[in-house]
């Protein structure tokens, strides 16, 4: 499996995706500081990575820190948080991650806990969303996956990886579980301009994994789509508002429209970190501007004439209505999704921590309606309409 990040003994070790294909290495981290700007400058990127990475931030500064108590780091602790979230402003699992540690502190605070017993407790939190990460992955891999035709092409956008995540990936960890069932997939990668994290970063995963893979350029995907070479579309997501609108790296609008005009299915993978029902739509979705020089300049060559204006969002939303299906580690969900996404969430609620339960279909919402009805929250109603999965 690609090592995006690791934690070890001397910091947060990440591998540089700004050298990659052509050389690999590493970034080492070793502050909340360096982690706060390994995340501006894409060393590492994606929705799922950038959130363990502020995690780990969270935990380095939490051990590097010289107050003497609990209560005496507090202040510390905000100044910390603040930094991190700072960083990039559509990627919603940055939050999310960054609010879990905001709540275990809260508590242990509470509680009376030692700063030792803090720090102990911080890093295993971070350890946890590592695991947690891969674990979403295989898992909506499995579902996404058998959502692919037998046999075809597939095409994806930007790099859902691996590289973006703590390992297998969103996007690609459904193309990688499809394969693992025995499908014959060929991807089709969008080289996905100004970054080029298709060119460089998925097809590097892919073919690592033996997997074949073609580039194509952002503007040639209507005419493969016209020719027949495209069955599915599978792309990730950094953030998915209450109504199935989904923020994602720039042209995947694109794509979407496209797919839509062609008849072929268009699937999102996203851990349900990546969901936002506390934005309503799309509409309300930050979205980041990035450098001038990353569309102007390319490795070192000034490419455009002096002076000239330069537009670089780093995302786009795509309206829910584009969207066949989106694909979470809870199962797959498709639309209405301002209903879908919601009762999702009122019956993951109902569900002890001790079991793992998984949505099966859109078509079950009609009886998880009803029991929501009858007997509102806090009672397992919902059984009928989810899968059991036995805990390894």
């Amino acid at each position: 499996m690609i090592p995006t990040l690791a934690w070890t003994p001397e910091g947060v070790r990440f591998i540089d995706q700004t050298k990659l294909p052509l050389e690999e290495s590493y970034v080492l981290a070793t502050t909340y500081e360096q982690v706060a700007e390994v995340i501006v400058t894409m060393v590492v990127r994606g929705a799922p990575a950038i959130g363990v990475s502020a995690a780990y931030g969270v935990a380095l500064g939490v051990l590097h820190t010289k107050a003497a108590t609990a209560k005496e780091f507090a202040p510390e602790f905000e100044r910390i948080c603040a930094r991190l979230a700072g960083t990039r402003p559509t990627a919603v699992n940055l939050f999310w991650a960054i609010d879990r540690m905001k709540r275990l502190f809260a508590d242990l605070l509470a509680s009376g806990a030692s700063l030792g017993k803090i720090k102990e407790k911080i890093l295993a939190e971070a350890h946890a969303m590592y695991e947690e990460d891969i674990a979403a992955c295989k898992t909506m891999g499995a579902f996404g996956g058998a959502l692919l035709p037998r046999e075809g092409g597939v095409l994806t956008h930007c790099n859902a990886g691996a590289l973006a995540t703590c390992g297998y990936g969103t996007a690609l960890g459904v193309i990688r579980s499809a394969v693992e069932q025995g499908k014959r997939i060929h991807v089709y990668a969008d080289e996905t301009r100004p970054f080029l994290q298709g060119a460089r970063l998925t097809a590097w995963e892919l073919m690592a994994d033996g997997i074949p893979t073609t580039v194509i350029c952002d503007n040639m995907a209507a005419s493969l789509m016209r020719a027949g070479r495209i069955q599915a579309v599978v792309v990730g997501a950094d953030r998915i508002a209450a109504n199935g609108d989904v923020a994602n790296k720039i042209g995947t609008y694109n794509v979407a429209i496209l797919a839509k005009e062609h008849g072929i299915p268009f699937y999102v993978a996203a851990p349900w970190s990546t969901i936002d029902l506390a934005t309503a739509t799309g509409e309300a979705i930050p979205i980041e501007e990035r450098p001038a020089v990353e569309v102007t300049h390319h490795g070192g060559k000034q490419l455009t004439p002096p002076g000239v204006g330069i537009c670089n969002p780093a995302f786009d939303v795509t309206p829910a209505k584009y969207v066949t299906a989106i694909i979470t580690e809870r199962g797959v969900l498709r639309g209405p999704y301002g209903e879908s996404l919601k009762e999702m969430e009122l019956a993951a609620k109902t569900i002890p921590p001790s079991e793992t339960w998984l949505y099966e279909d859109a078509e079950a919402l009609a009886s998880v309606k009803q029991g929501l009805k009858e007997s509102g929250e806090g009672k397992s109603v919902y059984r009928g309409s989810f899968a059991k999965l036995t805990r390894k």
